[in-house]
């Protein structure tokens, strides 16, 4: 019976250290899109991860401290992304109306194993 454990927490143990050295690396892609608020010069960031958006659960962009993370332009937002590690590949405008809408995409190598 104990060579039997012994052999079981051997195979156990290999199988937990060769998932850990996978160093394979994955592109993750986002969206920061930025919206002008009305009556102001502000504009509104929203940062799209590919996250499940649920109206029972706050997805919004917290600090450190866990309070909401502003931004005060559309660079701001920009600059945040590129501390964060994140490479911008393109902008483009949406037209809604009068009002226009602009997207900025980014990508971001991250190890198989941080994604799990």
């Amino acid at each position: 019976m104990k060579r039997i454990l012994a052999i079981g927490i051997f195979v156990l143990s290999t199988l937990i250290s060769n998932a850990q050295s996978d160093t394979s690396k994955v592109e993750q892609y986002c969206q920061v899109i930025a919206t002008p608020r009305l009556l102001s010069s502000k504009v509104t960031i929203d940062i799209d991860f590919g996250e499940e958006k649920s109206f029972w659960r706050d997805t919004r962009l917290k600090t450190d401290g866990g309070k909401l993370r502003k931004f005060n332009t559309v660079i701001d937002a920009i600059n945040y992304m590129g501390s964060e590690g994140w490479i911008f590949i393109n902008a483009y405008p949406v037209r809604m109306g009068q009002t226009e809408i602009y997207h900025f995409a980014f990508k971001k190598l991250f190890l198989k194993s941080e994604l799990l």
